[in-house]
């Protein structure tokens, strides 16, 4: 026998409410109490019900659908596009993106799209996708500080929201993290370990989040009677990471504190120290950022800085959605606080 599918009666008797209200919901309507919103959302997960999304596009006129967009600056050819796809679709950063933005679109009934813009011409087709109707709005996330994406999107007037900080202020919306603190809470405690001759890797620095971790790391360390930092500038991979370490360690040998400007990095540093007979941490004390599955996998397993990942990504698919919506007109920031998780490596 084949199962019934879930009901607006189903979702209704779950949730305590009529299926008027349900409707409403599930149809995007705004006049519903926040709380029996909630409740009817929780109502449709546990029964399992999906709406029928030819049938609410009618009464809502919109797609229903969010364009996940990773865009950069430069025309790369068909292979480097697919090299750079690969990347991307292979770094724990982006899984945990998309983890957070499913977990907000999933209730509502929302689905994303996954496109990649790192030339000209596919920047060109996100906007006509999005002028077109196809998506209601873009979740953008740039890996490159001179990308035209946002400003393309900001002129055409089209609901986007940007992860991070724009390198050229742009009037969009977006959500961070601040950077200059992590990076803070990096250098005090490896200056709490006793770490004296401490040196940091940075991530590409065109970037506004590598240039902020630096800052934050070089000031904290002057306050505390350190002026110079040994620096060797990485590119968020393991293999930029290694290689950074190597330099350092050629130039200053006596090193005992790295910070790494995310964990790929570290985990890069950590198989240096090893080659070299380093211990991690009793000789060279490592922290990294991020908190991603790779600070847990790293052997030892890696002091870092947390980024919330999941919470900022579904934090940005509710401000697109707001945008979408019409509750929001102006844009806006939501800045997240970073958390010392404190590990094996120092």
């Amino acid at each position: 026998m084949t199962r019934r599918a879930p009901t607006l009666e189903d979702v209704a008797r779950e949730a305590g409410v009529s299926r008027a209200t349900v409707s409403r919901v599930v149809n995007g309507i705004r006049n519903v109490d926040p709380a029996i919103q909630e409740a009817v959302r929780d109502a449709i997960e546990r029964t399992g019900y999906a709406p029928n999304r030819a049938a609410r596009a009618l009464v809502t006129r919109r797609a229903e659908t969010i364009a996940l967009v990773v865009s950069g600056a430069r025309d790369d050819s068909e292979d480097e596009q697919d090299a750079f796809a690969s990347r991307v679709l292979a770094d724990p950063f982006f899984g945990r993106v998309v983890s957070g933005v499913i977990r907000f679109l999933r209730p509502r009934s929302m689905y994303p799209v996954l496109m990649f813009a790192g030339t000209e011409t596919a920047r060109q087709e996100v906007v006509a996708y999005l002028r077109q109707g196809r998506a209601d709005g873009a979740l953008i996330f740039s890996t490159h500080a001179e990308d035209p994406l946002p400003v393309l999107l900001a002129s055409e007037d089209l609901p986007c929201v940007l992860f991070a900080r724009p390198a050229t202020p742009v009037p969009v919306t977006y959500v961070d993290l601040a950077h200059r603190d992590g990076a803070r809470l990096a250098a005090e405690h490896l200056l709490a370990r006793g770490c004296r001759r401490v040196a940091t890797i940075t991530g590409p620095l065109d970037l506004p989040a590598a240039q902020d971790r630096l800052a934050g790391f070089r000031e904290t360390m002057e306050r505390h009677g350190h002026p110079y930092v040994p620096v060797a500038e990485g590119g968020f991979t393991v293999e930029s990471g290694a290689a950074a370490m190597t330099r350092l360690l050629s130039e200053h040998p006596a090193i005992d504190g790295v910070f790494a400007a995310n964990d790929l990095m570290a985990q890069g540093v950590c198989q240096v120290l090893h080659e070299r007979g380093r211990r991690v941490p009793q000789d060279v004390a490592v922290v990294g950022f991020d908190d991603s599955g790779v600070a847990v996998s790293c052997r030892p397993p890696l002091t870092t800085v947390r980024q919330p990942m999941e919470e900022m990504a579904a934090t940005m698919a509710r401000l697109l959605q707001e945008e979408i919506e019409g509750a929001r007109n102006e844009p806006t920031t939501v800045i997240f606080d970073p958390e010392l998780v404190v590990r094996g490596s120092a």
